[in-house]
């Protein structure tokens, strides 16, 4: 089998600063990843994160459906399944804790309009303004 080899330019998404990177790609694994020279913030620069922090996206650890917990221990489920535990969950715990129970962490490397929907959901469908963000680098 041939081995290709490629270098993706891209930008890092661990936090909000932007850091450019560039990421070796063999066999549509990726094997590298340093610093982009000309990237205006961080001039090849990264973070430990940014460098190494790569490694979890092809583990064989990763989950691929959802997992909810009968009995003690954690069975696959279907997307409905787990979607309508969360409902009921959420459900309970505002009724009996209140809205402020619930806390919301965004990321500042998500589109503003998918932050403004995080925003939106925990006010008015939680009912709560703890929400927070990663954009302070």
């Amino acid at each position: 089998m041939e081995t290709q080899v490629k270098q993706v330019e891209t930008i890092c998404s661990f936090c909000g600063t932007g850091c450019g990177l560039d990421v070796e790609v063999e066999n549509e694994q990726i094997v590298k990843v340093k610093g982009h020279k000309e990237n205006p913030s961080s001039h090849g620069e990264t973070c430990v994160k940014g460098a190494l922090g790569w490694g979890y996206i092809h583990s064989d650890r990763r989950l691929t459906e959802p997992l909810i917990r009968k009995n003690g221990k954690l069975v696959p489920a279907s997307w409905d399944e787990a979607l309508q535990l969360i409902a009921h969950k959420f459900s309970a715990i505002k009724e009996s804790h209140g809205p402020d129970a619930f806390g919301c962490f965004s990321s500042s490397r998500s589109t503003n309009e998918l932050n403004y929907l995080v925003g939106k959901f925990m006010r008015t469908v939680i009912g709560t303004n703890n929400i927070d963000s990663c954009n302070r680098t």
